[in-house]
């Protein structure tokens, strides 16, 4: 375990499902951007079908949801997790080859990563909190800087990912951009080669007056 870590253990997500009720063109058209989230924990379940959206394998050679260029992946995907079932506040790092969560920092990080994006209250009033970070190195040591902005293209089908998954599964999200790069990066306990890209904080939809 990554220092930080305390009682906490791997935890094994369950296999997403392959079809669901709304189709493709639904979820794009239903898609919204939601800032104030309803009360209720996000099951285990749910949590692992977002994540699998961003960044699960979907071929045994290592393939993903999201395109890469040159498949080098440099996406990771961590998680801050709030009120999820089951799953004891703290920070998480999904890994893909095995759809589990490996556990990074315990303890609840959403009003740190709060006040590090400039005070958006729904970067904490949620479920919880999924970041996609980037290796840039991985993809600039193939392309030079044209990776740089190859990382970016995959970071935005990442997100979109999750925001089309989200609604189809009638759960509320937005891609939020506007926050302090070492700040978040310091809070959520990434490793020093990981960039903060995108912060996509999710929850339950609020229940209309």
């Amino acid at each position: 375990m990554m220092s930080g870590v305390q009682v906490m253990e791997r935890i094994a997500l369950p296999r997403p499902s392959l079809a669901g009720e709304m189709s493709v063109e639904e979820a794009l058209h239903r898609r919204r951007s939601v800032r104030e989230y309803g009360e209720g924990t996000l099951s285990l379940a749910e949590i692992g079908q977002l994540l699998w959206a961003a960044q699960g394998m979907t071929d045994p050679m290592g393939l993903r949801t999201a395109p890469s260029s040159g498949a080098l992946y440099p996406l990771e995907v961590f998680l801050a997790v709030g009120h999820v079932e089951g799953v004891p506040p703290g920070v998480y790092h999904y890994h893909p080859r095995h759809h589990e969560l490996r556990p990074v920092l315990s303890g609840d990080r959403r009003d740190a990563v709060a006040s590090a994006a400039l005070g958006q209250r729904w970067v904490c009033d949620n479920g919880a909190l999924l970041v996609i970070s980037a290796v840039f190195s991985r993809a600039t040591t193939k392309y030079g800087i044209h990776g740089q902005r190859y990382v970016h293209l995959e970071a935005g089908h990442a997100a979109q990912n999750v925001a089309l998954q989200a609604t189809a599964m009638g759960l509320a999200t937005v891609l939020v951009g506007a926050f302090e790069d070492r700040q978040t990066a310091t809070f959520l306990g990434l490793p020093p080669h990981h960039e903060p890209l995108c912060l996509i904080p999710v929850g339950r939809r609020p229940v209309a007056d």
